[in-house]
């Protein structure tokens, strides 16, 4: 049983984690004003626009964060850990289950960060063409992360602002998202 589990686990955890992924490459490339005749950023426009044109009338944009997106991304988190408790057969309590999707998100986001800034300053060591359309989208998504850092950590050749900013959000995965997931989890079981 703990085998078919585990399967099922991963394959429910990949799907919702795509399509959060999904949502906040949405909400990432709106707030940084990224390129829209990037073919990446239109495929992404038009994969999550059927979904969010009737919500975006509801819940509409807070400066330049699509609120409608986040909502949705949040959701899908909610009802990836609604199937996963089902799984195992609990029945999680409700305000324990939105603050622990709510704590996934968050955990969700810094990871998306980091692999996106990592897999930027990876690419940017190698000679690739800049022109590249998820290059490009990836460098406006970072950017405004690594500005505040833009040319104080350059040491002979060698830019360490993308190593700092990663060490920050890894150490708020650590000091923030964990303790949030903690109480989650135990407020959903009721712990």
């Amino acid at each position: 049983m703990s085998y078919l589990f585990n399967a099922l686990s991963m394959l429910i955890g990949l799907a919702f984690d795509a399509v959060v992924i999904l949502f906040l490459l949405r909400v990432t490339a709106e707030a940084c004003r990224a390129d829209f005749n990037n073919p990446l950023s239109q495929f992404i426009y038009r994969t999550t626009n059927p979904v969010l044109a009737p919500i975006r009338r509801v819940v509409p944009n807070w400066r330049r964060i699509n609120l409608a997106a986040l909502l949705l991304a949040w959701l899908a988190m909610l009802l990836k850990r609604l199937l996963l408790f089902a799984l195992v057969g609990v029945m999680p309590n409700l305000a324990g289950l939105l603050v622990l999707s709510l704590a996934e998100l968050f955990d969700f986001v810094l990871l998306f960060y980091i692999v996106l800034i990592f897999g930027w300053s990876l690419l940017s060591m190698f000679s690739v063409d800049r022109r590249q359309p998820m290059l490009r989208l990836v460098e406006k998504i970072v950017a405004p992360l690594l500005r505040p850092l833009d040319g104080k950590l350059v040491f002979g050749q060698i830019d360490f602002a993308p190593m700092a900013v990663i060490i920050v959000l890894f150490l708020a995965r650590m000091l923030i998202a964990a303790p949030l997931l903690d109480l989650g989890a135990r407020l959903a079981v009721g712990g």
